[in-house]
């Protein structure tokens, strides 16, 4: 038994659906049927009824569910609480980001918050956007930097800054015949190979969906020979002149050994990534209210 099955039974037994569970995870109904049946079996008793429709859980179920919830809860607290008595620390601030922006600006941004914090632990964590999401809506995560792939900003209980607007750049390889222009379009981009940067580790998501529609609008579809969210893969993949790629500038800006590596520029009004701050207006960390205040007198961090 782990901490993820227990916040997966919780989620499927307040929302008596395992497919509802999944989505709050950003994961498949799949996945969450296993780590249940897996939980099943290190407890030694079933928990769902799954013959009704929506499931329920059985007397042993709504036993477990209580202390699930009390487990969970003692767990969050004695990290913190851990952690302030052994470092002395006043605080802490667990800060999301998507995968490549630790190249950005938000180090500076940190060391500004650190300096008049420091007692305060930060955390870090690099995810997908997805997995950004699901954390946030979890309560893993005090505040994320992200592009909002999942349509985050649609949750009631979220508030959001938009902190930069990065243009997205057309990553090839030196001796790609398109590797000598100033400036692409989308459209120049047709019949190449395409080694997808995806938003997310989802195959559906609202990002996906708006990318794709860049696409369309330029008039045709896209040959998508790999898709990753992790950047530095694609970039190896590019530099092996496996096809070519659309990258935010924020990551290829600060790129070190890239000798075999051109960046154009890709014009359009829709070819950027709007990234966010977004944090739930419920979370009364005090550590992240003083962080929202060295946000707010930083924002934007660029231009």
């Amino acid at each position: 038994m782990n901490r993820n099955q227990l916040k997966y039974f919780v989620a499927a037994a307040e929302s008596r659906s395992f497919t509802k569970a999944a989505e709050q995870f950003y994961i498949s109904q799949t996945a969450i049927t296993q780590q249940m049946q897996l939980l099943k079996e290190s407890l030694g008793c079933t928990l769902f009824d799954r013959s009704t429709r929506p499931v329920s859980l059985t007397p042993a179920g709504k036993i477990f569910l209580g202390e699930a919830r009390a487990i969970l809860d003692r767990m969050s607290s004695a990290v913190e609480r851990v952690h302030d008595a052994s470092t002395g620390l006043t605080g802490a601030l667990r800060v999301g980001f998507v995968r490549g922006y630790e190249r950005s600006d938000l180090s500076v941004l940190m060391r500004s918050f650190h300096l008049q914090n420091q007692n305060a632990l930060i955390s870090f964590y690099r995810c997908s956007t997805d997995v950004l999401a699901a954390g946030l809506m979890q309560q893993e995560y005090d505040i994320i930097f992200t592009w909002d792939s999942t349509n985050l900003k649609a949750q009631a209980d979220v508030e959001y800054i938009g902190v930069e607007s990065a243009r997205l750049v057309v990553a090839l390889y030196d001796e790609h015949p398109l590797a000598g222009r100033r400036r692409l379009s989308r459209a120049d981009l047709k019949g190449e190979s395409i080694l997808y940067m995806s938003p997310d580790a989802s195959n559906d998501s609202y990002g996906d969906a708006f990318f794709m529609q860049l696409y369309k609008d330029a008039g045709y579809k896209p040959n998508i020979l790999f898709r990753s969210c992790d950047a530095e893969c694609i970039l190896m993949m590019v530099a092996a002149q496996e096809g070519i790629s659309i990258l935010p500038d924020y990551f290829t800006d600060k790129l070190y050994d890239a000798d075999n590596l051109v960046f154009v520029p890709l014009v359009g009004e829709c070819e950027k990534e709007d990234i966010i701050a977004a944090w739930q207006s419920s979370n009364s960390n005090p550590v992240l209210k003083q962080f929202l205040s060295v946000l707010g007198s930083s924002v934007p961090l660029r231009k």
